[in-house]
């Protein structure tokens, strides 16, 4: 597959000599009951002829169906599978990072449980993970599936993003990604609420490899996802990840101040010049509207960074648990495994607060 990459730093040396190290999987799931035992039967095969220790660690986000019994089946007749049952729904981003608490891995794989990440890209990413690279991830190769609609609004997305934020992040480019331990523990180091993974994997920075791939269909269930959802994750993003919005907001009241002065010169001068009669009430309603409307989207700019302000200052733990259970054993077990589970893995809290 064709792959962009950021060039191998000179000092960094492949990880040639770690290959029996144990990758874990991290899987966030809110209501996928229906495809839990075929993901876990596309990740062990998988898994199992690349011949790879690993662990799989399931995180329900406050499932409302089965999926946690689910979970906990394969639990019981499988080992190397751990559960990070959280107390309620805190949405996707909060479980990924919950989910990286929990991995034990010297490596860590995020994907979706749907099916849609192909587990066939593990041997690329993890070939990738002991060339060097820090962090590999996928990248749609297309979206052609998709309305017109939402593929214009993602590019768009990303092109305000990229232009705005200080951090340049990948286009079409998910969560589906391999870290390395160095990548995970910076990431999981990174505490605040209004979390924008995109953002956050691409702020930590490493040596990165792109794999394209084609995303597969759901193989149960419906997408959790419309656009009044992604609108708001869009906002979210921007305001998480780049102070910019404030700062077009003071260009934007600039501008409008700049074209009211010329303005009003303008209607001053005519008047002195050649008599015209002042605009009245038409003119004059149509800038307060104007004015007004410019007023409100700036004080709306302003609350999302206060309301993240606040929600900051209160110092709550990212999530809460309901339970944890660890994984008991790789589910490679029967294949030749020489190293050890990471010792200098941070320990796991369950209120979620990491210790220091």
């Amino acid at each position: 597959m064709n792959a962009e990459t950021n060039p191998l730093p000179p000092a960094l040396k492949p990880r040639a000599d770690v290959r029996p190290a144990l990758i874990s999987v991290v899987c966030p799931a809110y209501n996928e009951a229906g495809n839990l035992s075929e993901f876990f039967g596309a990740v062990t095969t998988e898994m199992r002829r690349l011949e790879q220790p690993f662990e799989l660690v399931f995180v329900n986000d406050g499932s409302s169906d089965n999926t946690l019994a689910l979970m906990r089946r394969l639990r019981e007749k499988h080992g190397g599978v751990a559960i990070v049952d959280l107390s309620r729904n805190f949405g996707k981003e909060i479980a990924v990072t919950a989910g990286l608490d929990a991995a034990t891995g010297e490596a860590a794989i995020v994907m979706d449980c749907d099916m849609q990440h192909p587990p066939s890209l593990f041997g690329e990413f993890i070939a990738g993970w002991r060339d060097g690279y820090d962090v590999v991830y996928g990248v749609r190769r297309d979206r052609a599936d998709e309305s017109f609609l939402k593929r214009t609004t993602s590019e768009l997305f990303y092109k305000i993003m990229n232009m705005l934020g200080d951090v340049s992040v990948p286009p079409n480019a998910g969560d589906f990604r391999l870290l390395s331990r160095k990548a995970i523990d910076a990431v999981t180091n990174l505490r605040e609420h209004h979390r924008f993974m995109k953002g956050v994997f691409a702020w930590v920075g490493f040596p990165t490899k792109a794999v394209e791939f084609d995303v597969e269909p759901r193989f149960s269930g419906q997408t959790k996802w419309n656009y009044w959802k992604l609108l708001n994750f869009s906002i979210e993003g921007l305001t998480a990840h780049t102070l910019a919005p404030l700062r077009v907001s003071t260009y934007l009241g600039l501008i409008v101040a700049a074209c009211s002065f010329v303005y009003g010169f303008f209607v001053i001068a005519s008047t002195i010049m050649f008599g015209d009669p002042v605009p009245g009430f038409p003119t004059l309603a149509t800038l307060v509207l104007f004015l007004g409307g410019v007023q409100l989207i700036v004080l709306g700019v302003i609350g999302e960074y206060l309301g993240r302000i606040f929600n900051e200052t209160k110092n709550r733990p990212l999530y809460l648990l309901n339970a944890l259970e660890p994984a008991e054993a790789s589910n490679a077990s029967d294949i030749p495994y020489r190293g050890e589970k990471n010792d200098a893995a941070k320990p796991f809290e369950a209120t979620g607060v990491k210790r220091a």
